[in-house]
């Protein structure tokens, strides 16, 4: 299966909370033929630092913002991520089952994407994968996961402007009492365009 598409990220900046508001298009394609598709994701940056999901609509976990990296970085952490030598231990719940990865972040390159100078932060994580799939809950999988790849954040800004990824599924399919061993490779790039992200000075009373 495959999927294809643009997404828009609007950020709404009001006092001290950042919407953010992801909107895409794509196609998804499979042995069965290709059909359109829509997601949306809502996701709040409080005052107190933490993101919080306001509106899931993304199904297939496309968007911007349902991904295992926070869409933008603060002040801080930008710096750290400069300043990086080595690996850092990190943990992420897995995209698919919410179970927790371990694994460790390392600086990568600096870059250009869509005009946008970036610096990069490479991954790799895994953990267990254990449960009902998304949109088969008759069908349950019991296996590791394995996620890797590279995140890429604007120097001015800190928003996440790129991502390539690649999570690995090693286990078992459980369907009733039929046992099939399996293995999936999921690969996910995403890439902001110069006019990827329009943002918004809201008043506040």
């Amino acid at each position: 299966m495959t999927y294809s598409g643009t997404e828009r990220l609007r950020v709404t900046v009001a006092g001290a909370t950042t919407r953010y508001n992801a909107d895409a298009h794509y196609t998804r394609t499979d042995d069965a033929g290709s059909s359109d598709a829509r997601a949306s994701f809502v996701q709040e940056l409080l005052a107190s630092g933490s993101f919080e999901d306001r509106f899931d609509d993304d199904p297939d976990f496309l968007t911007v913002l349902n991904q295992p990296f926070a869409v933008a970085l603060d002040a801080a952490t930008l710096r750290d991520l400069r300043a990086l030598h080595g690996g850092v231990p990190f943990a992420t719940a897995s995209p698919i089952t919410g179970a927790t990865l371990h694994g460790s972040l390392r600086r990568g390159p600096s870059g250009t994407i869509g005009g946008t100078p970036a610096i990069g932060v490479r991954f790799d994580a895994s953990g267990p994968m254990r449960g009902p799939l998304p949109d088969r809950p008759d069908v349950a999988i019991d296996g590791v996961m394995r996620m890797a790849g590279i995140a890429y954040y604007a120097q001015d800004g800190a928003l996440l402007v790129a991502l390539d990824a690649r999570l690995t599924v090693t286990g078992t399919l459980h369907e009733g009492k039929t046992a099939t061993p399996v293995r999936i490779v999921y690969l996910r790039t995403i890439r902001a365009s110069a006019a990827a992200a329009t943002t918004e000075a809201a008043r506040t009373p």
